[in-house]
């Protein structure tokens, strides 16, 4: 035969696509596609579903007895009790409200700073009056001042910590809040990224202004990685890193009197996931925080539905099984050690008495 003969014969242009090969192409293209698009969400799925079983799995036993406040609590007070729109009668309900609970520190919202670091003092124009009058109502109740601001992370519009005179000026109105009478300053600076450098050397500054005014240094800290790397891997997914290293915790803890893990707007669904997820929060930070440094696990005294938070989850109740629960395993004797309360006014009689019918006992 001839190569002629043994070449295949050559398709009529007229005749157009073969409809039979047209219709199998798509469908094969399709049927690749569901099975990428299966194997994505699997990869997804699987781990999470892991990770939330394992939180399920971590909300079941009992907490070891002595499981409750040592008296080193705190709760964030809103702006009110410091721009005039409070009074004697309300520190005297306040005083009621607190005793015999374990409550020892006020964060009371005075800022918020400014985006260049300063703090008017317009902004707390009855500070000295608060501070007489807990002092008075509460003995051995400190008044720290609640400072923060949002930082530009992620975002053009903020505090940006990497500037020198922005650090410079926080400091200063450290020095200013303390000189105004409050035995501490709380900072809230959010979102803080895991691992920045500013910060670290923003709070060794810091701490040197209260040391030496024998006042306290206390922060409020993001959550840490449930997942090794979780941060990184969000951060990637979202642009939101929200979750600390565990190191990263353990490096501001060792910089600080206090740190208050603001353990809510978990994103967890049910109150057996939440408090298994609080359980692990508790002693991840007990593992990294040194015995000097007061740790402090945040309740959720509000109540919200949104992205984050569903409040028929993130209950008082299941917030304090889940701080017994990862104080019992990790370390059932640290004396250093409390629930804040988030936040006054947003709280109701339900969450006061899950507090000290779990915790305060």
């Amino acid at each position: 035969m001839t190569e002629a003969a043994d070449a295949p014969e050559a398709a009529d242009p007229a005749e157009g696509p073969d409809p039979v090969k047209s219709a199998v192409r798509p469908r094969k293209w399709v049927r690749r596609t569901r099975r990428v698009v299966l194997a994505l969400v699997l990869l997804l799925l699987l781990p999470t579903l892991a990770a939330e079983i394992a939180l399920r799995v971590n909300y079941t036993g009992d907490p070891v007895g002595g499981t409750y406040t040592r008296n080193q609590d705190a709760i964030w007070l809103g702006h009110a009790w410091v721009d005039g729109r409070k009074t004697d009668s309300d520190v005297t309900a306040l005083a009621r409200r607190l005793k015999g609970t374990g409550i020892r520190d006020l964060y009371v919202h005075s800022g918020p700073l400014e985006h260049d670091g300063t703090l008017p003092e317009s902004d707390y124009p009855r500070a000295t009056w608060l501070i007489e009058s807990v002092h008075r109502a509460l003995p051995g109740v400190r008044v720290q001042a609640w400072l923060g601001d949002k930082l530009a992370t992620e975002s053009p519009d903020g505090l940006r910590l990497q500037r020198a005179a922005t650090r410079d000026a926080i400091v200063a109105s450290t020095r200013q809040i303390l000189a105004a009478g409050f035995e501490g300053a709380h900072f809230d600076l959010e979102p803080l990224h895991s691992g920045d450098r500013d910060y670290l050397g923003l709070l060794d500054r810091l701490h040197e202004v209260t040391r030496a005014r024998n006042a306290q240094l206390s922060v409020a800290a993001h959550q840490i990685d449930p997942l090794p790397a979780f941060h990184s891997f969000w951060g990637t997914l979202t642009n939101h890193p929200k979750w600390w290293s565990q190191a990263y915790f353990g490096q501001v803890a060792r910089r600080v009197d206090q740190i208050a893990v603001m353990s809510y707007d978990t994103m967890q669904p049910l109150q057996s996931l939440y408090g298994g997820y609080v359980a692990q929060q508790t002693s991840l930070a007990l593992e990294v925080t040194p015995d000097s440094t007061d740790l402090l696990m945040g309740l959720p005294f509000f109540h919200e539905n949104r992205f984050g938070h569903r409040g028929a989850a993130e209950t008082v109740p299941a917030a304090v099984r889940g701080v017994r629960l990862g104080l019992s395993r990790t370390d059932a004797d640290r004396a250093n050690f409390g629930v804040a309360l988030y936040v006054d006014f947003a709280a109701t009689e339900a969450d006061w008495t899950a507090y000290r019918e779990g915790w305060v006992r």
